[in-house]
């Protein structure tokens, strides 16, 4: 199974790290959820602005990057820490809506 970090990792648009605005989370029926696209919004956010993902290779990496580089305070690092290692049961490419759906399951 894919989770939302590996996913990051792996997946560019037009050979740049995908933006912010491209990622929503939805169900498996299709619906999105606000609450955890904020959440991805804003982790995608702050890894296109202070940190290069190509340099990091887990997500415990990932979080010690972002503590070393932001003044992101411990509990929203825990909490991007969370949303990092969620598993994704698919991912839905909306080319009409220019965006990147991660489907999530049952844990949403």
């Amino acid at each position: 199974m894919l989770d939302v970090f590996t996913m990051l990792k792996m997946i560019n648009v037009n050979h740049r790290h995908v933006a912010n605005s491209q990622i929503v989370v939805t169900d498996e029926n299709g619906k999105p959820n606000a609450l955890l696209t904020d959440l991805i919004r804003d982790v995608v956010s702050s890894i296109n602005i202070f940190i290069d993902i190509r340099d990091v290779y887990s997500v415990e990496e990932l979080i010690n990057a972002f503590s070393v580089h932001t003044p992101l305070p411990a509990d929203v690092l825990d909490e991007y820490s969370k949303i990092l290692k969620q598993t994704i049961l698919g991912i839905n490419f909306a080319t009409k809506k220019n965006q990147i759906e991660l489907i999530f399951g049952g844990t949403m």
